[in-house]
């Protein structure tokens, strides 16, 4: 008799990637439901899990794993003052975080995370996408709260309040008795360790969760010789506006088999390393629910041509993203 010890599923979809993933999302018989080569169902996530303060020597840490992939994030705070920064206007409350950059993200993705980071060579252009996406959900998304960052200094009753250049520049300003003298900058570090897709979510998970766990030291100004003097006692916590979660699909269309698929496509939501080689298009969904409706921060899409505004905006992919926010929520409020 024959044996029946057979490969196994991992074997299969790295031999034959696109044929066994479309062969498990479109099954022969009725009764089999459609899955992933993982064995996911298409909708089925990988839990997330977050771990707080895991870095001993930074103002906030966390520690996301979703699946495979796994990122620790750092904050570390460094004060600047306003007379460094070139551009500075007393007035400018509203764009002060952007203009100023107080909110410096930065990702990292390790050699031995996966097979094609290699050593010794530049950031590669995955990882300086992910930063510029980073910075700009930071700042859409208003999640960190200006007063945070400002260091503020009131004038002693004997210093002169005539300031030639404050005059020159904002009236107003220059006779008031409390100014702001400088400000933190948020230097957040993002290191992937281990790299099986979706690298966005996770990502942006760690940056939300390591924020919502820094404390900044108590700061003042000191006129006298011209710099910030920080307190070690009563550190402050972060104001966090909100709990913004994202969640990814890539799109797959079966395109490379040579069975036809009429124009289907299937979403695969939390897509692995594997899952993205197969697929050229993705779409991200960043929601809100800490309020209970669901608010929708912003929607991406990257690559391909198959999703329309239409497909964008349906209730599927807002149905995911609001049970993802869910698991993503629990995890970091734990």
């Amino acid at each position: 008799m024959a044996s029946g010890v057979g490969l196994p599923r991992a074997t299969f979809a790295k031999l034959s990637p696109h044929p066994y993933l479309l062969a498990n999302l479109e099954p022969s018989s009725d009764d089999i439901p459609p899955a992933r080569s993982n064995g996911r169902a298409p909708q089925e996530v990988r839990p997330p899990t977050v771990n707080l303060s895991s870095l001993s020597h930074a103002h906030g840490s966390a520690v996301v794993r979703m699946g495979d992939t796994t990122v620790i994030c750092g904050v570390r705070g460094e004060t600047i003052l306003t007379s460094n920064i070139p551009n500075h206007r007393a007035s400018n409350t509203e764009t002060e975080l952007r203009d100023y950059d107080l909110l410096v993200p930065n990702i990292e993705l390790a050699t031995g995370s996966a097979p094609q980071f290699l050593p010794g060579g530049p950031p590669t252009t995955l990882a300086q996408t992910l930063s510029t996406r980073i910075y700009s959900l930071l700042h859409s998304s208003k999640l960190i709260e200006p007063n945070d960052l400002r260091i503020w200094h009131t004038r002693p009753s004997e210093e002169m309040v005539a300031d030639e250049d404050r005059m020159d520049e904002d009236e107003d300003v220059a006779n008031d008795d409390k100014y702001v003298a400088a400000y933190w900058v948020l230097y957040i570090d993002i290191f992937f360790i281990s790299f099986d897709g979706n690298p966005f979510d996770a990502a942006w998970a760690a940056t939300v969760a390591a924020l919502r766990d820094t404390k900044i030291p108590q700061a003042r100004f000191d006129t006298d010789r011209e710099l910030v003097i920080c307190s070690r006692k009563d550190p402050k916590p972060l104001k966090i506006n909100g709990m913004p979660v994202a969640c990814t699909a890539a799109v797959f269309t079966g395109k490379e088999t040579d069975r036809p698929t009429d124009g289907t496509y299937w979403l695969l939501v939390d897509p692995d390393l594997l899952e993205e080689s197969l697929c050229d298009e993705s779409v991200t969904m960043v929601v809100d629910c800490s309020e209970g409706a669901t608010k929708i921060l912003s929607i991406s899409k990257h690559g391909g041509v198959v999703l329309s505004p239409k497909h964008l905006r349906s209730k599927q992919l807002l149905d995911w993203a609001s049970r993802r926010w869910k698991e993503v929520a629990a995890a970091i409020s734990q």
